[in-house]
């Protein structure tokens, strides 16, 4: 993993945090806040449990990111078989920045169909309902396991690096880097939701998903002329 993966994985990680995650997200999070959550309790409490969803949240990035790693390693066998798998996986990049920006639709119904799929509606329901620690863990590893395009640009992302370890590194990366915004949440929604500023930075995410996705399609390109 070299500088400009890291650059990468941390910058679009934190601004989509600021944008897109807000928009999928937020709600989800206002909702355990508000029923999960005793707005009495001290402080302490009340991050703990924010602390708790939120390594929910990363473990199951976590272990996708290492799923796809490994899976990402099937297609190093020779050059050119990763060449042209560099060249998808970057052209699918740009694609996800587009619909980032909204100026295609893609990915956005696979999205909608599997968030209000009846089995996930349950257990969201069930664990809204409890009030045990556990249960905004467990609340964490859901939100983590619903589709997302960003999670899916990092997924990619996880899947080049053609390791169990290196994808599973560049998704706990991710994870961390998303939760400055997601922890602050609750105190920041309104802002977000009422300004331009969320748009500003989903924008300047998808822009960045948009170029390192051609930097890898070229890379893709390269490799199978070479």
């Amino acid at each position: 993993m070299n500088a400009i993966d890291i650059t990468t994985i941390i910058s679009v990680a934190f601004l989509g945090s600021l944008g897109h995650c807000i928009g999928m997200c937020g709600g989800f999070v206002m909702a355990y806040s508000s029923a999960k959550i005793d707005p009495t309790a001290s402080s302490s409490s009340q991050f703990l449990a924010h602390l708790t969803y939120n390594l929910g949240r990363i473990s199951a990035y976590i272990f996708l990111g290492m799923f796809f790693g490994a899976l990402g390693s099937i297609f190093t066998f020779s050059a050119h078989i990763n060449g042209y798998f560099y060249f998808v996986i970057g052209i699918v990049m740009v694609l996800m920045g587009l619909s980032m920006m909204g100026k295609i639709k893609f990915l956005t119904s696979l999205e909608s169909t599997i968030a209000f799929n009846p089995t996930i509606k349950k257990l969201f329901s069930q664990l809204i309902h409890s009030k045990t620690l556990g249960s905004f863990y467990g609340l964490g590893l859901l939100n983590g396991f619903l589709p997302c395009g960003l999670v899916y640009f990092f997924l990619a992302a996880a899947a080049t690096s053609g390791s169990f370890w290196l994808g599973g590194v560049k998704m706990a990366l991710f994870g961390i880097a998303t939760m400055p915004s997601m922890l602050g949440l609750g105190f920041v929604v309104g802002f977000l939701k009422g300004s331009n500023f969320r748009e500003v930075m989903i924008k300047v995410a998808s822009l960045i998903i948009i170029v390192y996705g051609i930097y890898m399609a070229y890379l893709g390109y390269s490799a199978v002329i070479a």
